[in-house]
C-alpha cells in the first residue's frame, strides 16, 4: 500500500486580493510542482459563477497544463456531461489525445457546480437535469472509441482527430450514483470523500463487488479524493486550514467570495454555531505533519479498498498550498526534499 499512486485535483483557487487570472497562473505553476514531486496526475474541476474558483472550462486549461509539463497525466475531475453534447466533449478530447498521447484523462460529473440560476443560464433557460446522463456516458465512451454499433443512426459520426489511443474515462462521485453507473459500464471511479465522507468506503467496494469488465477497463480502478493540508507542524496545519474552513462556512451561509487569506481566517468572529458547522466540515479533512497525513491516507485507501489516492488542498497562501503538496510527496517518497521549483 504504500507505493500507492498520488495526484493532485485543482479547482483553481482565487485567494482574496488576488485576480482569477493570477489563480490560472498559480494552477500552472502547481502542475509543473506536482510533476516535479512524482505526482501521477493532475485535475482540473470545473465550477461556473463562483467568486472562489476561476476555471468554468477545464478542456481548455486541460491543454495549457499538458503543455507546461510532459509527463504528469492532466484530465478533468470533471467535465459536467448534462451541460453537453457527448460527441462535442468527444471531439474535445480526442483532440487532446492528439496532441498529448497517452496522457490525457476524462473524468466526468453530473452536478450543477453551481447555483441552480447558473446552471438553468448554463442550460439556456432550462434546468439541465442529469436523467440523461447514464446514455451521454454510453454514447461519450462509444464517439471516443468509434465504437458505436454499425445499424446505428449515428454509425457514420467520427469524433476527430482519429487515433489509436483514447483517453481514460473515470466516473466521478459523491454518493453511489456514479460508482453504480461505473460498475455497469465498466468504467473507473473516483470518490469525493472530500464532498462526502459518509458510506463512501461501502460505494468503493460495491463499485468493486459489481464491476461488469469492459473491452475498455477489463478489471475495476478506484481512486479517492481527499482534502489534505500538510505542514511542518500540526499548528501549522490547523493554522492554514482555517482559511479552508472559513471558506465552507461562508459557502454554507450563502455568501459567494473569494478563499479567505490566512490572516481573514485569524482575524474572523466566530459564533457557537459557527464552530459546530466547522466541526462538521472537519470530518472530510485530513490534517497534520507530512508522517500523520501519511497515515491518515494509507488508513483511508485501505478503508475504502483505494488504488490511487488524489489530494486537494485548498486554502489562503498559494506558496503554502504549494508547499503541503511538496510535503505529502516527501511523506510518500515520491520526491527527495528541496524539490519545490522557485517562484
Amino acid at each position: 500500500m504504500n507505493d500507492i499512486k498520488l495526484s493532485v485535483l485543482d479547482q483553481s483557487p482565487i485567494v482574496n486580493g488576488y485576480t482569477p487570472a493570477q489563480a490560472v497562473k498559480e494552477t500552472i505553476r502547481l502542475a509543473q510542482a506536482a510533476e516535479r514531486f512524482g505526482y501521477q496526475r493532475y485535475w482540473l474541476a470545473e465550477h461556473h459563477s463562483i467568486a472562489a474558483l476561476a476555471d468554468p472550462c477545464p478542456e481548455i486549461l486541460v491543454a495549457r497544463v499538458a503543455a507546461a509539463t510532459s509527463t504528469l497525466r492532466v484530465g478533468t475531475g470533471g467535465v459536467m456531461l448534462p451541460y453537453y453534447s457527448p460527441l462535442k466533449v468527444a471531439e474535445q478530447f480526442r483532440m487532446l489525445e492528439a496532441l498529448y498521447p497517452g496522457r490525457i484523462d476524462l473524468g466526468i460529473g453530473r452536478a450543477p457546480a453551481g447555483d441552480q440560476t447558473t446552471a438553468i443560464a448554463m442550460g439556456e433557460g432550462r434546468y439541465p437535469g442529469a436523467e440523461h446522463f447514464p446514455e451521454q456516458v454510453q454514447y461519450l465512451a462509444a464517439y471516443l472509441d468509434d465504437d458505436l454499433p454499425a445499424d446505428h443512426p449515428f454509425a457514420k459520426v467520427k469524433a476527430m482527430p482519429a487515433g489509436s489511443t483514447s483517453p481514460e474515462i473515470w466516473l466521478l462521485g459523491s454518493s453511489d450514483y456514479s460508482g453504480a453507473l461505473a460498475s455497469q459500464l465498466g468504467l473507473r471511479f473516483a470518490f469525493a470523500h472530500f464532498i462526502s465522507q459518509q458510506g463512501g468506503d461501502e460505494v468503493m467496494h460495491e463499485y468493486k463487488r459489481r464491476y461488469q469488465p469492459s473491452a475498455r477497463e477489463p478489471a475495476p480502478r478506484a481512486l479517492l479524493c481527499v482534502f489534505v493540508v500538510c505542514a511542518d507542524s500540526r499548528e501549522e496545519a490547523e493554522r492554514l486550514a482555517a482559511s479552508a474552513h472559513l471558506r465552507r462556512l461562508n459557502t454554507d451561509y450563502g455568501i459567494n467570495s473569494p478563499i479567505p487569506t490566512i490572516a481573514e481566517a485569524e482575524n474572523h468572529t466566530y459564533t457557537d454555531a459557527d464552530r459546530r458547522r466547522i466541526e462538521h466540515h472537519k470530518r472530510r479533512v485530513v490534517l497534520g505533519t507530512p508522517g500523520e497525513v501519511q497515515a491518515r491516507l494509507l488508513e483511508l485507501a485501505e478503508a475504502y479498498d483505494a488504488d490511487e489516492l488524489m489530494v486537494i488542498t485548498v486554502i489562503g497562501d498559494y506558496d503554502m498550498r504549494l508547499r503541503s503538496y511538496e510535503l505529502v510527496a516527501e511523506a510518500f517518497g515520491l520526491c527527495q526534499p528541496g524539490a519545490s521549483p522557485a517562484r
